[in-house]
C-alpha cells in the first residue's frame, strides 16, 4: 500500500507563488507515475499534471502549461508541483495521485489552496 500526504498548501495573493508536496509512504514510490488534481468549489475534480516513474514524461492542463511545474525525487518519495502566476481560478483542492496500470491506485487527502484577488 501506498499512502500519499500532501502539504504546502495555504492562501497566496494572485501573482504569487506555491510549492505542494506530496510524501508518499511505501517501497514502490519509483514504479508509479505521480500527478495532481484539483477541485474547485461546485466543480468536477479536473487534471493538473503528472509524471511518468522515472520523471521523463510530463503532462500539464492547458489552464496550467506554463505555470505549473511538475517534478518529482525519487530517491525522497516525494513528488512537488511548483505552482507560479497563481490566479483565482486556481484556488481549488488540490490532490496528490498515484497510477497504477489501468486506473490511479491511490489518492492523497487533499490540501486546500486560495488564491486572492
Amino acid at each position: 500500500q501506498v499512502q500519499l500526504v500532501e502539504s504546502g498548501g495555504g492562501l497566496v495573493q494572485a501573482g504569487g507563488p506555491l510549492r505542494l508536496s506530496c510524501a508518499a509512504s511505501g517501497r514502490t514510490f519509483s514504479r508509479y507515475r505521480m500527478g495532481w488534481f484539483r477541485q474547485a468549489p461546485g466543480k468536477e475534480r479536473e487534471f493538473v499534471a503528472s509524471i511518468s516513474s522515472s520523471g521523463g514524461t510530463i503532462y500539464y492542463a492547458d489552464s496550467v502549461k506554463g505555470r505549473f511545474t511538475i517534478s518529482r525525487d525519487n530517491a525522497k518519495n516525494t513528488v512537488y508541483l511548483q505552482m507560479n502566476s497563481l490566479k483565482p481560478e486556481d484556488t481549488a483542492v488540490y490532490y496528490c495521485a498515484a497510477w497504477g496500470p489501468t486506473s490511479i491506485d491511490y489518492w492523497g487527502q487533499g490540501t486546500q489552496v486560495t488564491v486572492s484577488s
